[in-house]
C-alpha cells in the first residue's frame, strides 16, 4: 500500500506544478494586458479561468480521496495537507488574475489617463513574490520561502501609497474617477496576490519544516 501511496503522492504533485504554471500565466497575462490595454489578452485570461477551476476541483477531489483510501500519517499527511492549502490559494490567483483582466477591459473602453506611479513598482514586486512563493514550492525552498514573506510588508506599503495617489488625482480630475477605480482596483488585487504568494511561501516552510509560521513575525535573512 505505501507504493501505491507514493505513486498517487507524485501525481498530486504533478497536477498541483501544472496548476501553478497556468495561474501564473494568467497573472503575467493579467499585468501584461492593463500594461499595453491589451483587450484579447485580457479575455483570454478571463476565458482562461474555466480549466484553473476545474484543475483546482480535482486536484481537491484527490488528496480527498488518498486521506480516506490510504489514511496517511507524518510527513505524508503533512504534504496534503499543504497540496490543498496551496491549491487553493493558487485558484484564488487565479481568480484575481481575471479581476485583473476585466478592469483592463474596462479601461480599453475608455480614453487613456496616466496610471499612478507606484503601480509599476507593485506589478514588478507582486509578480516577483509570485515567483518566488512557486519557485520555493518546485524546488522546496525554505530560504526562498522566507525571503517572499519579507517581500509582503513592501507591497502593502505601495498600495497604501496609490490610494493617496488615487485621492489627490480625483480631486483634480474628478471626471476620470472610474478609470482611477480600476486602477485602485488592479493595486487592490496585486496587494491581495502578494498575500496569497506569502500564504504559499508559508506552506512551503511547513511542509519542509513542520513549522507554522503565520503569524510569527518576518525577519531579515542573516
Amino acid at each position: 500500500m505505501a507504493r501505491h501511496l507514493q505513486q498517487e503522492i507524485e501525481k498530486l504533485k504533478g497536477k498541483l506544478l501544472a496548476l501553478v504554471a497556468n495561474a501564473k500565466d494568467a497573472v503575467e497575462k493579467a499585468v501584461k494586458s492593463v500594461d499595453e490595454r491589451d483587450a484579447c489578452l485580457a479575455q483570454a485570461v478571463v476565458e482562461g479561468d474555466e480549466e484553473i477551476d476545474r484543475a483546482e476541483v480535482d486536484l481537491e477531489e484527490d488528496c480527498l480521496k488518498i486521506l480516506a483510501l490510504y489514511q496517511p500519517v507524518a510527513t505524508d499527511l503533512r504534504l496534503i495537507v499543504s497540496v490543498m492549502k496551496i491549491n487553493n490559494d493558487i485558484e484564488r490567483i487565479g481568480d484575481l488574475a481575471v479581476n485583473i483582466a476585466e478592469r483592463t477591459l474596462f479601461l480599453c473602453t475608455e480614453p487613456p489617463i496616466e496610471a499612478p506611479s507606484d503601480l509599476a513598482d507593485m506589478r514588478t514586486k507582486a509578480l516577483a513574490m509570485l515567483t518566488g512563493s512557486l519557485d520555493s514550492l518546485v524546488r522546496q525552498d525554505t530560504k526562498r520561502a522566507r525571503e517572499v514573506r519579507t517581500g509582503d510588508d513592501e507591497v502593502d506599503d505601495l498600495n497604501r501609497q496609490i490610494f493617496r495617489e488615487f485621492s489627490a488625482a480625483v480631486r483634480k480630475n474628478p471626471e476620470n474617477v472610474e478609470c482611477l477605480l480600476s486602477y485602485l482596483s488592479v493595486g487592490r488585487h496585486l496587494e491581495r496576490i502578494a498575500d496569497y504568494a506569502t500564504n504559499i511561501a508559508e506552506d512551503v516552510i511547513y511542509l519542509m519544516e513542520g513549522e507554522i509560521v503565520r503569524h510569527k513575525p518576518t525577519l531579515p535573512e542573516g
